[in-house]
């Protein structure tokens, strides 16, 4: 791609931390801010421009408009309302549809014609969304899905097992959320599959710990907005690999939300799990061997997913 163009909509923590990361690691060459609040985008554009001088990108930034989008690559969605104090998930869920509705329109309007990114919470709904209002072909709607959850359980095992997390190849699947589990079953310390490692060195590692690893993933999120209100330095720097797969036609695995046609038994459902991604988009979505109970608690976690999409009523 000669000149490959993001259009970030939304300029909030998670929105801005992307647009930092992706200054940093030259993740394109131009790239389109929109805000509701306008003048909150220019600020952004701003700020971000003064640091071009420290980087080693000749990136162009500027606030935009959806007209911007026209040509664009990639545009990656952050924008979203957050949950009022009483608030059910189904409502917040209503009037995220609502501020979505106002987001793809003039976007695919524009004769937008990439890739759509959805990094907005819940993420599988809202990728689900996407997909049902733009009309695209679902490889070319993505949300981010467990490619945060997998980066924190990589990092765990990491620590627990004094093994590079890049040499560590374990997934997190199911919904971005309460109901996302670990396949154990799938997971490998460099090429040897880690019960083993655990079974040939009992004195030093236990399936116990196992279980504290996956619930402290699956409860990062709470931990992280007890201490400081939000999560947006990971979710950001996890959008950017994701651009880099598709801009670099990488055929990466990642777990992203893909929609699933048949595979594990589940149907038009967005959700996490382990896919092939290059400049087409989702490439392919893996088929793993899973056991009977990591089946099961997919099947369930999407079910979970499609009941709150079907009880928006769209």
């Amino acid at each position: 791609m000669d000149n490959r163009k993001i259009v970030l909509v939304g300029t909030g923590m998670v929105g801005m931390s992307f647009a930092y990361a992706a200054l940093n690691q030259n993740a394109c060459d131009e790239l389109v801010l929109i805000d509701i609040n306008r003048e909150r985008a220019v600020g952004e554009a701003m700020d971000l421009n003064h640091g071009l001088a420290f980087s080693k990108t000749s990136m162009k930034i500027y606030a935009g408009d959806y007209e911007n989008c026209a040509d664009a690559d990639i545009v990656v969605i952050c924008a979203g309302v957050n949950q009022k104090e009483g608030e059910s998930r189904l409502e917040l869920l209503s009037r995220n549809a609502k501020v979505f509705e106002s987001i793809v329109t003039p976007v695919v309007k524009s004769g937008f014609s990439g890739i759509f990114l959805v990094a907005t919470n819940p993420v599988d709904i809202m990728t689900r969304i996407t997909f049902e209002m733009s009309g695209f072909p679902q490889h070319k709607v993505i949300g981010t899905g467990t490619t945060l959850d997998t980066a924190r359980l990589r990092y765990m095992l990491s620590d627990y097992f004094e093994i590079n997390p890049r040499n560590i190849h374990a997934y997190v699947m199911g919904e971005h959320g309460d109901t996302e589990f670990v396949p154990w079953s799938q997971a490998l310390i460099s090429t040897k599959p880690l019960f083993d490692v655990i079974n040939h060195n009992k004195d030093r590692f236990s399936l116990e710990k196992l279980d504290e690893i996956e619930y402290m993933v699956r409860t990062s999120a709470q931990q992280i907005i007890k201490a400081k209100s939000a999560t947006y330095y990971g979710i950001g720097m996890a959008i950017v690999r994701i651009i880099n797969a598709i801009f670099q036609n990488e055929n990466s695995v990642l777990t992203v939300s893909s929609r699933l046609n048949g595979e594990y038994g589940i149907n038009d459902v967005y959700i996490g799990s382990p896919c092939i991604l290059n400049a087409s988009g989702i490439k392919h979505v893996l088929n793993l061997t899973l056991q009977r109970d990591e089946t099961k608690k997919l099947r369930d976690s999407a079910s979970v997913l499609d009941n709150s999409y079907k009880e928006l009523k769209l």
